[in-house]
């Protein structure tokens, strides 16, 4: 169960389809939006639920709710909460049938830069958690650090299930110009520094997604970067995986907002790698590891100068730029979805074993 759109969340339709895959009668449970799509054919069911509040207080206790009405009036064996958001109806209903509860934490929830600095907020969560994942049978989240500093804090085994995409032979074209963001316009992503170095950068900013600084990104461009900064919208991971095999260098900068950002392992570095596209990456733990081992990206200081240097240096060293590209290619043969899915399935068969 999610709180966000299934449409767009690649690493539910990932899980879910491999555990199809070995025979599990999946359904995907989400929340349906005003801008959503309608649903591919996926091997497994789907569900999104609509909510009259959309943000908010008031949005979590609907949807919460929701969840445990719903529920309710269904079967299962295990059910899995994704974050905290909807860790609540999953405790209550797999305490009451006795049924295997799984929590997947795509991030350190309490850690969020959302969360961090409200107080009042904070303590909620931590009361949820501290109340809910002990309770689990099965807990994975995305990376090590995350999982260790998971794992002592709520006292219960954290496995690592990384969110890489499935593996993609990627031709030799010549990439397009431009400089890419994807994910959320969030709050802790480094886009107000992005935009506001769009200006000195040798080339144009393109953001794909949508968020809660929409409008106010918006604003900043149009103010400092008019023609230097593009907004894509939100796509579909299709759109979206031709829009990232075209561009010429990723973005992946975040400030140091909590523990949940600084012990990230975005998506979105996976899928620039995947698609042979040298990336930015903050000099966090994880990703650090990531690049000595496989030597991509670029580490580079969420800091205007320190951005148009690294980007104006790959971009006068071609022969630079094409050695890392390849490095991210070859990288992808082991940073893929279908090496990743085995410990999905062994993890599943340890909650009934």
């Amino acid at each position: 169960m999610v709180t966000n759109d299934i449409a767009t969340d690649q690493r539910m339709q990932r899980i879910c389809s491999t555990l199809a895959a070995e025979g599990y009668n999946c359904l995907l449970v989400g929340r349906l939006v005003h801008h959503s799509v309608p649903l591919p054919q996926f091997p497994f069911a789907c569900v999104r639920i609509r909510c009259a509040c959309s943000q908010g207080k008031l949005f979590y206790v609907e949807y919460n709710l929701r969840l445990l009405i719903f529920l309710a009036l269904r079967k299962m064996d295990a059910i899995c909460a994704v974050d905290l958001d909807t860790l609540i109806p999953a405790v209550v209903w797999a305490g009451l049938r006795k049924k295997k509860l799984v929590y997947d934490a795509h991030e350190y929830f309490t850690e969020v830069p959302e969360v961090v600095g409200r107080r009042g907020v904070q303590w909620v969560w931590e009361k949820v958690a501290a109340w809910g994942i002990p309770q689990a049978h099965l807990c994975y989240t995305v990376g090590q650090r995350l999982a260790k500093e998971l794992g002592q804090r709520y006292k219960r085994p954290f496995e690592v299930l990384r969110n890489v995409p499935f593996y993609h032979q990627v031709e030799t074209k010549a990439s397009a110009r431009y400089i890419l963001y994807q994910g959320a316009l969030n709050e802790g992503r480094g886009l107000e520094t992005l935009i506001a170095a769009a200006p000195r950068l040798p080339l144009p900013v393109y953001l794909a997604g949508d968020g809660d600084l929409n409008h106010q990104l918006r604003k900043m461009a149009q103010e400092i970067a008019p023609d230097r900064v593009v907004f894509l919208g939100r796509l579909s991971p299709a759109e979206l995986r031709d829009v990232t095999l075209s561009a010429y260098i990723g973005y992946n900068l975040l400030e140091n907002k909590g523990l949940s950002y600084y012990y990230s392992l975005a998506n979105k570095f996976f899928d620039y790698t995947m698609a042979g596209v040298p990336c930015l990456v903050s000099p966090f733990p994880e990703y650090l590891d990531l690049h000595h081992e496989f030597h991509i990206g670029v580490v580079c200081h969420l800091e205007i100068n320190d951005i148009v240097t690294q980007v104006e240096a790959l971009y006068k060293d071609p022969t630079e730029y094409e050695s890392m590209r390849q490095t991210c290619l070859e990288a992808a043969r082991a940073l893929n979805w279908e090496r990743e899915q085995g410990k999905l399935v062994h993890l599943y068969k340890t909650i009934w074993s």
